[in-house]
């Protein structure tokens, strides 16, 4: 029966029976006296019941209702009502509610695919995100953030730019390119500014994008092609100029003079000679930074590696401190290389000082490895950008050891650094590796 009828009968059956008893009292039907005591008593059980009955029908419809917007308050989108809404008023209703609890059902659905792929979208950026509220307090970042700060994401939510040490990045005037260092990396950032509101409040968005490992390929991609032409141009004469010297040596040998003269001749064809047989071996350790392929990635256990490494090297200053077993991703000749060069670096810069190298490594909780070359040297001169090509502090050096190391690096997609330490004298090769 539909509710609205059901109504209708209850209230007719709460007023009818008194009609009628009022209606035999008028026409005298009711005698004798206690017939009518009874019929009164009678009416009024009755008229308590179907009362009981029309309350319970206006009552139960607005409990069912009020107990499936609470589920719907509490995110229960799933409950559905049953009810006719073609013919009953409360079916009506019941039907807008189950119409509403779908829309909802379908927004939350979107919502949260929305967030999973925003999720995925932020996880998969190589550019920091941070957000932060009216107070500087950090409220969203993605795992790119995470490694900046070498924190996990969890760590850093809460956090105020004061106690992240990114005070800088919320000026106004901070945007564009800008130098910056944060615990995890150092280098060149175009720094982007933008605003939104959450829940009412407005947020400051920060995105930091690394250039530098562009700016670093095109610098790179300059200097193969610099190398490229002095190799062409120089070989073009040092081949010549070690033929002619060797014809002349053998010349003088034969020529009459005396032997004073002809020692002069020889000595001065012989520093000729020697001297472009040097720059033909300097052109030619150039050449590997023009030439290097792309690293042949695969499984790499880094303790055995490590090890070969200070094996090579026999020198009495370098310690080898350890770390844990890791598994890295990575080309083995060229990260075998890469650790020779950082060695090879900190044994030079010890040899003034008598001092010694360790090699350490560990895992960080942002899922990263770090490989500490630790040297007790002089350091490093404020200024030097000891990565570039050509550019050496060593008496005969030639300046491709750590331009090599970075290229490396970067081919991997790693991060390798060399700052001085601040406890003593000496400098720290760091090289960083993502191990997710």
């Amino acid at each position: 029966m539909a509710h609205r009828i059901r109504l209708a009968v209850w209230l007719v059956l709460v007023a009818g029976p008194a009609l009628g008893m009022a209606a035999a009292g008028a026409l005298g039907m009711l005698r004798p006296g206690w017939l009518a005591s009874v019929g009164l008593l009678a009416l009024t059980i009755w008229t308590a019941y179907a009362a009981y009955r029309v309350h319970a029908a206006v009552a139960a419809p607005l409990r069912t209702t009020a107990a499936l917007l609470q589920g719907l308050r509490e995110g229960n989108f799933s409950v559905r009502a049953r009810g006719d809404g073609q013919h009953d008023d409360v079916g009506v209703l019941l039907a807008e509610f189950n119409a509403l609890a779908t829309w909802l059902q379908a927004r939350r659905l979107t919502d949260i695919e929305a967030s999973a792929l925003l999720a995925t979208v932020m996880s998969e950026l190589e550019s920091a995100v941070l957000a932060f509220d009216g107070r500087q307090v950090l409220r969203l970042a993605n795992p790119a953030a995470a490694r900046l700060f070498t924190r996990p994401v969890e760590d850093l939510l809460g956090r105020s730019a004061a106690e992240l040490g990114c005070e800088r990045l919320l000026e106004p005037q901070a945007a564009g390119l800008m130098s910056l260092e944060f615990p995890g990396a150092v280098g060149r950032w175009e720094v982007r500014h933008s605003s939104f509101r959450q829940d009412g409040l407005a947020h400051h968005l920060v995105v930091l994008h690394d250039v530098s490992r562009a700016l670093r390929e095109e610098e790179r991609l300059a200097w193969r092609r610099l190398i490229r032409v002095l190799s062409h141009e120089l070989n073009n004469s040092l081949t010549p100029i070690t033929s002619i010297a060797n014809s002349l040596g053998r010349f003088v040998a034969r020529a009459e003079m005396d032997e004073a003269s002809r020692d002069d001749v020889q000595r001065g064809l012989g520093v000729i000679e020697s001297r472009a047989q040097a720059l033909n071996r300097f052109l030619k350790g150039y050449a590997t930074l023009a030439k290097l392929p792309p690293p042949a990635v695969q499984d790499v256990s880094l303790s055995p590696l490590v090890t070969q490494v200070a094996a090579l090297q026999r020198s009495p200053s370098l310690r080898l401190a350890g770390g844990p077993d890791v598994t890295v991703r990575a080309d083995p000749d060229q990260l075998e290389q890469l650790l020779i060069n950082l060695v090879r670096n900190g044994l030079d810069a010890v040899q003034e000082t008598g001092g010694a190298v360790q090699v350490e490594w560990e895992t960080g909780a942002a899922g990263e490895l770090e490989v500490r070359v630790v040297d007790e040297g002089p350091g490093v001169a404020a200024g030097a950008d000891v990565f570039v090509p050509f550019f050496t502090t060593k008496p005969g050096g030639t300046g491709i050891g750590l331009a090599l190391c970075r290229q490396i690096a970067d081919a991997h997609g790693w991060q390798v650094t060399l700052e001085n330490r601040t406890d003593v004298a000496g400098c720290v090769a760091r090289l960083r590796v993502p191990l997710t």
